[in-house]
Formats: structure tokens, C-alpha cells, sequence
């Protein structure tokens, strides 16, 4: 599989997961309030931490021992598991799009942003371990393209949802429209789940 389509899939996959994030890129795409900002705030910001996590695990390669990796490949299949089980409890209940406080400062919109992105917990488990834990094994040239691809999905969906806001907002409260994108979530991540089941399982022969 081409290495930048498996990785702007799985970033799409991570990102699509409605959150508090994604609902405020919405309220100023329909508020037309600094949405080239914010846009580019939560995109850049996702590049970043995309390439600290695969360059985290790169230069720690030599840390990898067989049982390192296999505990690291432990914990990564846990992480799927419960990010798969937290899509299958997805409740689909509608949210609302605030659109009140029009006059909102560049400053407090510059804050509420960087808030909305690093005090996100969900943000490092995305990108820097998951997507760095994933590619671990990948080469050097694998994972610029792995992390291209995922930086671009990033890219083309908060400017999608900041400028497509008004056909975003209607589809964000779609009962219907959410449970497409949460199949299609499920689908995908159930295969990486088995592929990283199946290094876990090669891995124990290897070291048993």
C-alpha cells in the first residue's frame, strides 16, 4: 500500500471523531470569525506533533529491544480496541452549534484554539502515539510519506470544516451522516487492529 494513502486514511480515520475542537472550527466557519486562523492553527499544530511522534519513535529505535516493541505493540492494540469500542457506544446525539458571542478578540480566538488543540488529551494519543507507534517499524522514506499524508488529510479537513461550515454544521447533526463515518472508522481501524495483532503474534514467537 502506497505509504501517503495509508497515511492520510489513517489520519482522516483519527481526525473525523467529533469533539469539542471540531465544533468550534465550525461556530467560526459560520461566524466567518479568523477562520484561515484557526484553520491553520489546528492543521499546523497536527503536523507538528504527526512528525514528533514518528521521529520520537525513529531515534528511539535502538531503544527497541523484542520485548520493548512487543509491549509498545501491546499498548497500541489496546488503544484500538478502546477507540474502536468508543465508536461502537457512539451515542449520535445532536450538538449544538453556538452562535452567540460574535465579537470575539483575535487574542481570545488565538487562545481558545491552541486550548481546544494541546489541552485535548485525546490529540497526543492520536498523533504522537498512535500514528508514531504505528509507523515505528516503517523506513525512513515510509514514514515522510506516512506523515505527509496523514498532515494533509489534517490540512484538507479543518479548512473543509472552516469553509464548508454551513454544509458541515447540517451533516454534524446528522444521525444518518454519523453513522456512515462511524462505520467507515470502524472498518479501517478494525484491519490496522488486525495488522498489529498479527506483528503481536509473530513477535511473541519470535522471543517464546
Amino acid at each position: 500500500m502506497n505509504y501517503l494513502i495509508l497515511g492520510f486514511i489513517t489520519g482522516l480515520s483519527l481526525i473525523l471523531a467529533i469533539g469539542a475542537q471540531n465544533i468550534f472550527v465550525i461556530e467560526q466557519g459560520l461566524k466567518k470569525k479568523y477562520v484561515f486562523l484557526v484553520c491553520l492553527i489546528c492543521s499546523l499544530s497536527d503536523l507538528i506533533l504527526i512528525f514528533i511522534g514518528i521521529f520520537l519513535f525513529e531515534y528511539s529505535r535502538s531503544l527497541f529491544t523484542d520485548n520493548i516493541e512487543l509491549i509498545f505493540n501491546i499498548l497500541l492494540f489496546i488503544f484500538l480496541i478502546y477507540f474502536l469500542i468508543t465508536k461502537l457506544k457512539f451515542k449520535y446525539e445532536n450538538l449544538n452549534i453556538n452562535l452567540e458571542s460574535n465579537q470575539i478578540s483575535l487574542k481570545n480566538v488565538v487562545i481558545k484554539t491552541f486550548g481546544f488543540t494541546y489541552l485535548n488529551p485525546h490529540v497526543y494519543s492520536d498523533t504522537v502515539f498512535f500514528l508514531g507507534n504505528f509507523s515505528k517499524n516503517f523506513l525512513l522514506t515510509q514514514k515522510y510519506y506516512f506523515g505527509i499524508g496523514a498532515s494533509i488529510a489534517s490540512f484538507l479537513f479543518f479548512f473543509s470544516l472552516g469553509y464548508l461550515s454551513k454544509f458541515s454544521s447540517k451533516y454534524l447533526q446528522s444521525v444518518k451522516a454519523w453513522k456512515i463515518i462511524n462505520l467507515f472508522i470502524i472498518i479501517f481501524m478494525s484491519v490496522l487492529a488486525f495488522y498489529v495483532f498479527l506483528d503481536i503474534f509473530n513477535l511473541k514467537n519470535r522471543i517464546f
